[in-house]
């Protein structure tokens, strides 16, 4: 059988930022993808949560199909499965599991699971209540890419027998993302889909805040917030925002709140797309804390952290304009130089090569002729 170079993604979503960041994730990486010269097509299941809200149908830099279910992609997707180079499963595809079971026994290409829930999926793989995988199947994919790096990488490969365990964070698309504007008539600004888990932290580092400054101005934007929740006057609400219009509203904010997930703070090592995103906006950042923070932005001169609504309110009070744009400024430089889309790309190209076994056949690498030194270099 002929190879062919594509890459198959199947994920959560790409055509619908509503509700999730992985759409964000796949659309920057893909995009790198693709200015490397890869073919790539993105199969994703039709939901109608997403289907009401897709802020992008039709992308440039890939092909993006939509199925109804497993048994459709095994009629429709088994032949081009076999042929492709490689195959990467996302973690919260629906009916993960036996998504994972169809590309498990038909790729022949490199097989690969890209997990953006890390933690969570761990978690739940001990108990086997992990409906996208099952601890089984860890070990018969060629590579475990990892939202999260750090410790939990070790741990993949020691308890869950996986082969290679990779970091593989999320990435910005830096032409997307540029500062625009000067006019930030937002103190502070929070972007993020509703958490449980999260709730506490936005009520303590940006609702309380609000409260003891209220002459100050806060902005949150995400989707499934409950109707319930009170809101400070001075918190402005918006149920939900198209990545097209991200960098004009991190460009009206002085400061952006970046929020972990308590399984994602506990793990330490899992920056968000949002981090990478206000960064390359040239928004000052203020940020929880958890380990592996500071090995991706320094502490005081590239990004701010809190841990209390004194903290916060502290910043907004007393750092200066000038410290704030000095702030932004060395993030911005740090981001685009070590985390853009194409610098993710590279790094997916060289572990995919990897895995196809050294000598034993071509590296999969596109006609741009990016060399293996410099995929590796770059990281």
């Amino acid at each position: 059988m002929r190879r062919s170079d594509e890459i198959i993604f199947i994920g959560l979503s790409i055509t619908s930022s509503w509700g999730n960041g992985h759409a964000s994730t796949y659309r920057s990486l893909i995009r790198g993808l693709h200015q490397l010269g890869h073919q790539v097509l993105f199969l994703e299941c039709d939901q109608p949560w997403y289907a009401s809200n897709r802020d992008a149908p039709i992308l440039p830099y890939c092909k993006s199909r939509l199925y109804a279910d497993v048994d459709e992609l095994r009629a429709r997707y088994t032949p081009r499965l076999r042929a492709a180079a490689a195959v990467i499963v996302g973690s919260y595809v629906d009916d993960g599991r036996n998504v994972c079971d169809w590309v498990l026994d038909h790729a022949t290409g490199v097989k690969a699971f890209y997990d953006i829930d890390t933690p969570v999926t761990v978690a739940r793989l001990q108990d086997d209540s992990c409906e996208y995988l099952r601890a089984s199947q860890v070990p018969e994919f060629d590579a475990i890419f990892s939202f999260t790096g750090g410790p939990i990488l070790d741990r993949l490969e020691r308890d869950f027998g996986a082969k290679a365990a990779r970091p593989l964070y999320c990435s910005v698309d830096v032409d997307q993302h540029q500062p625009v504007g000067s006019h930030r008539d937002i103190d502070l600004g929070y972007l993020g889909t509703y958490s449980e888990d999260r709730q506490p932290a936005l009520e303590q580092l940006l609702n309380q805040t609000a409260r003891r400054v209220p002459k100050r101005r806060f902005a949150v934007v995400g989707a499934q917030y409950p109707s319930n929740l009170v809101w400070p006057k001075n918190v402005q609400r918006i149920d939900h925002m198209a990545p097209g219009s991200h960098a004009q509203f991190y460009g009206r904010q002085r400061f952006t709140l970046n929020l972990t997930r308590t399984d994602m703070r506990k793990a330490g090592y899992s920056p968000s797309v949002r981090l990478f995103e206000a960064a390359a906006c040239g928004t000052p950042i203020i940020s929880d804390e958890w380990v592996g923070l500071d090995e991706l932005l320094e502490p005081g001169r590239e990004i701010l952290l809190a841990n209390s609504t004194e903290d916060v309110a502290e910043v907004l009070e007393n750092v200066s304009d000038a410290e704030a744009r000095q702030i932004a400024a060395a993030a911005r430089e740090r981001i685009c130089a070590e985390h853009s889309s194409l610098h993710r790309a590279e790094e997916l190209d060289s572990y995919l090569s990897a895995a196809r076994g050294a000598g034993l056949e071509q590296p999969l690498r596109s006609a741009a002729g990016v060399s293996g030194e410099r995929a590796v270099a770059a990281h």
